[in-house]
């Protein structure tokens, strides 16, 4: 099938009743979400501090962490820095106060523009068109057991998360993405408050005034007096197999979550009319390494107790440092090599490289350079292949163990653990309408062939 290339989000046929802007207003990234979201738990440790003053220490309110949302391609921060909601991860927190809603009740009308649930921006509500002269309205109510999150491309306040278009490779800038497919509104999560390890993903996610919209064109469908329904270019879970935190889990099916949070079979597609089969053996439930994919963009979700498990920044920074305290030396230069703990653009020949095909690590030198190529011969082993500069991953919630890097990615050269490296590449990523392909979670780019890594191998400990 010819690839076909994915409906721009939020078009009239999908959600959001037709409403299409081209970008996000950067003017409004850095404002809170009305939704009392907890980007960090600044709010809730000056809260606690207050609370200290008249209320003796048991009483005093807990920070609950639920997980954490990290979007794939990012080594820890966005190239152009963390601002507001529009940051390379989101941690979600036990509201103050809970906002959740849940399902009461629905109804067909004629004229849904002028219904009282949509007229009302306080009522959340999700209106499904069939056709000119009829839609089913869905009525929500406030559930006082459930905090929601919203995921999506628009920096108005329902959105908890910002979340733009993610481009491969080393970003110093903003790749312009001319044309988004991912959702303003993307998808809603809600966290059990009495239950913090339990969280529900669904597609779509309620605008300014309360509303999800999904057009006459847009795939739905009814079920025993129920009604359901995906968005133009769909959100798809996979949850892997095993636990994530280990190195033992190994990728699980992917399938689409529906507005309602039906699990489903993938579209011919993205933005295919024609919906997938149920899938009863999975959950819209995430589970700790489950990934997200908005179609432009893929999250993984952490949960707390899988967090807890994992490495720190701080305990992947001593790995580096006890690498760099074996001293690996260039056999070439005989110059001691250095691993920093940033990825910095300036040349250094304390700057370690990795042949790719053999494994070996060295210093940057002219020996063995192709004269019509970038390919390079080893002096180790007269293996001739590319060469990349080594930097380290240091996002945590990437790795799926603790241990030394001893393992990089072909072709960007980022280290982790053997484990966390043969892990992800094994994971098929979605790329365009039907594709998939195993990419660096640290930056993106997909990987070269098979296996699509390079063990390390140190010349160290010489002296």
């Amino acid at each position: 099938m010819p690839d076909q290339q994915q409906k721009p989000s939020d078009e009239a046929d999908g959600i959001d009743g037709g409403q299409q802007p081209s970008s996000v207003p950067t003017s409004t990234e850095d404002k809170p979400s009305n939704q009392g979201s907890i980007q960090v738990p600044l709010n809730e440790v000056q809260e606690i501090n207050q609370n200290r003053q008249v209320a003796p220490l048991q009483q005093q309110p807990s920070i609950v962490k639920y997980g954490e949302l990290v979007i794939l391609g990012y080594n820890g921060f966005l190239p152009q820095g963390e601002r507001g909601r529009r940051r390379s991860k989101f941690i979600l927190y036990r509201r103050t106060v809970a906002n959740g809603v849940k399902r009461s009740k629905h109804y067909a009308v004629k004229t849904p523009q002028a219904s009282k649930a949509i007229l009302d921006a306080k009522q959340h509500s999700i209106s499904y068109t069939l056709s000119r002269n009829q839609a089913i309205i869905v009525e929500y109510e406030k559930d006082g057991s459930t905090d929601m999150f919203q995921v999506g491309r628009s920096s108005e306040t329902p959105i908890d998360f910002v979340v733009m278009d993610t481009t491969s490779g080393d970003r110093k800038m903003d790749a312009k993405v001319t044309q988004s497919t991912i959702s303003r509104f993307a998808c809603r999560i809600l966290c059990e408050r009495s239950d913090p390890s339990v969280a529900r993903i669904y597609a779509a996610g309620f605008d300014t005034s309360c509303n999800i919209f999904l057009g006459e064109k847009a795939t739905k469908w009814q079920n025993e007096g129920d009604i359901d329904g995906l968005t133009t270019n769909g959100i798809l879970l996979m949850h892997p197999k095993g636990a994530f935190c280990g190195g033992s889990s190994v990728p699980g099916v992917w399938t689409e979550v529906s507005v309602g949070g039906g699990i489903y079979s993938l579209r011919e597609s993205r933005s295919a009319t024609q919906k997938g089969k149920v899938v009863p053996d999975e959950t819209n439930a995430l589970q700790d390494g489950t990934l997200i994919d908005l179609c432009g963009a893929t999250l993984l979700w952490r949960s707390s107790d899988g967090l807890a498990n994992s490495p720190t920044k701080q305990s992947l920074e001593q790995q580096i440092d006890n690498l760099n305290a074996g001293r690996p030396q260039c056999p070439v230069g005989l110059n001691t090599l250095v691993i920093p703990r940033k990825c910095t653009m300036s040349a250094s020949d304390k700057q370690p490289y990795v042949y790719l095909n053999c494994g070996h690590v060295q210093g940057l030198h002219e020996w063995g350079q192709a004269k019509d190529s970038d390919a390079r011969t080893c002096p180790m082993c007269l293996k001739e292949g590319p060469v990349v500069k080594l930097s380290m991953g240091i996002e945590p919630s990437f790795y799926v163990d603790i241990g030394p890097p001893t393992f990089a990615f072909d072709p960007c050269g980022h280290m982790a653990t053997e484990k966390t490296v043969k892990y992800w590449a094994s994971v098929p990523i979605p790329h365009g309408t039907n594709g998939f392909h195993a990419a660096c979670p640290f930056c993106a780019v997909p990987l070269n062939g098979d296996p699509g890594y390079a063990r390390l191998i140190f010349q160290d400990y010489v002296d």
